[in-house]
C-alpha cells in the first residue's frame, strides 16, 4: 500500500496514456469507416445553413440544413450510403442519429474541411 501512495502520479500517468491510446484507437476505427463509405461512393450531407454551405463545401455533397432533415429525409434512398457533415461534427451526429433511426447506412464525417482532406487522399 506505501508503494501505491508514494507512486500515486506514476499510476496516474500510466492511465491517461492509456486513455489517450484508446481514444486514438477510436478515432483510427472511425475514420477507416469514412473511408469505406468514401470508396463506396457515399452520399455527402452537409447539414450546415445555406449560407454556411455556400462559403465552402465540398464538391459534389448535398446540403441539407439540419433545420429540415425532417422534411427532406424522403429524398434518400435507404440503400445507398451516407456520410454527414458540418463544422464542427455536433449537427453531423444529430443527423446521423436521425438516418439511424430510420433504417440508413450512414456515418458522421465529423468536420467537412477534415472530410475534404481525406476524400483527397483515397
Amino acid at each position: 500500500m506505501e508503494y501505491l501512495s508514494n507512486y500515486w502520479w506514476l499510476i496516474l500517468i500510466i492511465i491517461s496514456i492509456v486513455i489517450l491510446i484508446s481514444k486514438s484507437l477510436n478515432n483510427l476505427k472511425k475514420t477507416n469507416n469514412i473511408k469505406e463509405f468514401i470508396d463506396d461512393n457515399a452520399v455527402i450531407i452537409d447539414v450546415r445553413s445555406e449560407s454556411e454551405f455556400n462559403s465552402g463545401n465540398l464538391v459534389g455533397s448535398v446540403n441539407v440544413p439540419l433545420k429540415d432533415l425532417m422534411y427532406r429525409v424522403n429524398e434518400f434512398e435507404k440503400e445507398k450510403k451516407y456520410i454527414t457533415v458540418c463544422t464542427v461534427g455536433m449537427r453531423a451526429e444529430s443527423a446521423k442519429k436521425f438516418f439511424k433511426k430510420r433504417g440508413y447506412q450512414v456515418v458522421n464525417g465529423g468536420r467537412w474541411s477534415n472530410l475534404k482532406d481525406l476524400r483527397n487522399n483515397t
